[in-house]
């Protein structure tokens, strides 16, 4: 069918004008504006390889609307999904016409204090498509493609006011897999299975995982802070469509320009996305220039061996420093219960804060070689006057970290509240884990004190199922440390798991501070289990993922030094396990902890890399392990 002569020459032109002011021609694989009205971005050096993700951006000429869908290999990941943002002064979901196109590469090496691996590098091709109004309104639509996701933003210049709300969305096949969490204030809602169209009408948390022909896609935010509102999905049973709707009916302009925070898809196969940094990798780099004082490691918490009946007092505390320095783990945390209130100090006594026992326990455990993490609730810290009270004190005594709890919002007043504490604890060198909070969404990048949150279905839930342990590494994991807080082998009859499982969970999930759950007498009565969570490193340079399928088994590896760590998890019967132990070429020794008839059993085997590992698994078991270079002599992983 012969083109129009007019249609041809404005293809022209609008090509032209957008070579010119990207700076230059297009490269492979990303068009300018043309008759379609579309444009693709995709990863650098992707060229024609298969598997890199591949976003498509339309604009429809009739209404003025525009779509983003994403794809890997030609295979669907993304249907195409409405885009767009409104305001009290301009609606800019519709009616748009192009204007133009430029583009940059985005190159950054960063280094981080916890998490999957130290070591980062963030690659992504970005592309911003500037779109405006017949009445003048304008804004861009900031596109970014990395090897394993996908993500865009809005930017918007000053003088439009206050956000009403965002046409974004996420379509999929009504028959895609999806692993689904109820949305709920604090994020600890249980995953489970459905298919993306059959999942029941509600709202969930933005982090949920689906599979599509063009494999894993975990949905999430990032670049979150006081300028905008958590998001969360809406659904209609039926649809595969999930709406992004906000904690507030109306966003607040800070009197700026606004860049909103970041709708990303980490995409590719299981275990791509599962290794995935790409929401930290969109974040802001770090704003604390001197790191020294910031260092990962393991916790003994004992409040659910017994909360404050487990030992609200310096005599107590003192036995559980004790224990943690005998287990060479570098921290132990005092609950709820060693203080008072904030509004019950009398602060105009100049000695109100020596009433506390807390001193006393940081100077003994700094003698010991351990830190002192302390919770404390949000509300205790929610003014600037209670924070100057607290934050230089807790620094002063000596405290290494500050546990927060119930902040229980995602709305842009509680963010607000994030953004002054975290730049506050950072000034007095606080360590942070955030419980009854939202989820990483790129903070740990920014702000690398935080080393854990909780945000998540944890070990102090007595709902849990092993269906919902065995899909957290694929969804809530994956954006960041969480305080699952494992370890809690005191819990027998109260957990889905056995205690192999339950020692692999220490590695299984990452936290920067991994707050071990159990009382000194179970990890005594499991020495197996206390010997090799006292071998774990502070932090890992590198994950992998062995084996899994969200919700029937999980299965990592990570890499502490010239050790690997594993541990796996499994929901369902008793199996022989078979995993390939992907760690490099060249045989190694692996020690493994499994369930025998009469507790923990350790086995020992020499495999060469590649080949399969076998462990017997009871019903809701699993296993952890270590694996080290083997060569004649060598007879243990443990140090």
């Amino acid at each position: 069918m012969a083109v129009p002569v007019r249609t041809a020459v404005a293809a022209l032109c609008a090509g032209l004008a957008a070579s010119l002011l990207s700076g230059g021609p297009a490269r492979a694989g990303q068009d300018t504006g043309s008759a379609a009205d579309a444009w693709t971005v995709s990863a650098p050096g992707s060229g024609a390889a298969a598997q890199a993700p591949r976003a498509r951006v339309s604009l429809d000429d009739t209404t003025g609307t525009l779509n983003l869908s994403v794809s890997r290999g030609g295979r669907t990941v993304i249907e195409p999904s409405p885009v767009g943002i409104r305001t009290e002064r301009a609606d800019l979901s519709q009616g748009l016409r192009f204007l133009h196109r430029t583009d940059r590469l985005v190159d950054e090496r960063y280094r981080t204090k916890s998490g999957k691996r130290l070591h980062r590098r963030s690659l992504m091709n970005e592309t911003r498509l500037s779109f405006g109004t017949a009445a003048g309104a304008r804004f861009d639509l900031v596109v970014r493609a990395a090897a394993d996701g996908v993500a865009y933003r809005y930017v918007l210049p000053e003088g439009y006011g206050d956000v009403l709300g965002e046409a974004s969305a996420f379509t999929l096949p009504a028959d895609a897999r999806a692993w689904l969490s109820p949305y709920r204030v604090d994020n600890e809602g249980q995953f489970a299975e459905y298919s993306a169209g059959t999942a029941p009408t509600g709202s969930y948390s933005d982090q949920a995982l689906f599979a599509t022909d063009g494999g894993y896609t975990l949905l999430a935010e990032s670049g979150l802070t006081g300028a905008y509102s958590g998001a969360r999905l809406a659904h209609d049973q039926g649809s595969g469509t999930y709406r992004v709707t906000l904690a507030d009916e109306r966003i607040h302009s800070t009197g700026g320009p606004l860049a909103t925070p970041w709708r990303a898809m980490v995409t590719g196969s299981l275990a791509t996305v599962t290794r995935s940094t790409f929401t930290d990798d969109l974040a802001p780099a770090s704003r604390v220039a001197d790191t020294s004082w910031i260092r990962p490691g393991t916790v003994l918490w004992t409040w659910l061996a017994g909360g404050r009946a487990a030992g609200q007092s310096l005599t107590a505390q003192k036995a559980y420093v004790d224990y943690a320095a005998a287990r060479h783990w570098p921290y132990e945390a005092v609950d709820a219960g060693w203080y008072f209130r904030s509004d019950q100090w009398d602060t105009t006594d100049p000695d109100w804060q020596t009433d506390s026992w807390l001193p006393q326990l940081t100077e003994y455990a700094r003698a010991k070689g351990v830190g002192i993490v302390v919770w404390i609730h949000q509300r205790d810290l929610d003014t600037p006057e209670e924070r100057a009270q607290w934050l230089p004190t807790l620094e002063r005594w000596g405290v290494k970290g500050v546990k927060i709890d119930f902040m229980n919002s995602e709305s842009q007043s509680m963010l607000q509240w994030y953004d002054a504490i975290l730049r506050e604890t950072a000034e007095h060198h606080l360590m942070v884990d955030f419980h009854g909070s939202t989820i990483p969404k790129g903070i740990q990048r920014t702000w690398p004190q935080v080393m854990t949150l909780e945000g998540v279905g944890g070990e102090e839930k007595r709902t849990n199922t092993s269906v919902h342990l065995t899909t957290l590494p694929f969804t809530r994991n994956v954006i960041g440390s969480m305080d699952f807080t494992p370890g809690g082998f005191q819990r027998v009859g109260q957990r889905p798991n056995s205690d192999a499982a339950e020692a692999g969970l220490a590695v299984v999930y990452e936290s920067g501070l991994q707050m071990l759950a159990g009382s000194p007498e179970s990890y005594d009565a499991r020495p197996l289990a206390r010997d090799f969570l006292g071998q774990l490193p502070a932090a890992w340079d590198d994950t992998r993922l062995l084996a899994g399928t969200p919700g029937q088994e999980a299965v990592l590896a990570r890499r502490g030094g010239d050790r690997w760590f594993l541990g796996g998890v499994y929901a369902g019967p008793a199996r022989r396990a078979e995993v390939p132990l992907s760690l490099g070429a060249g045989r190694w020794l692996v020690e493994t902890i499994r369930d025998g008839a009469d507790g923990l059993v350790q086995d020992r085997q020499v495999v060469r890399g590649g080949d399969t590992l076998g462990v017997d698994i009871v019903a809701g078991g699993g296993f952890a392990g270590i694996a080290c270079r083997w060569h004649p002599g060598v007879t243990t992983c443990h140090r």
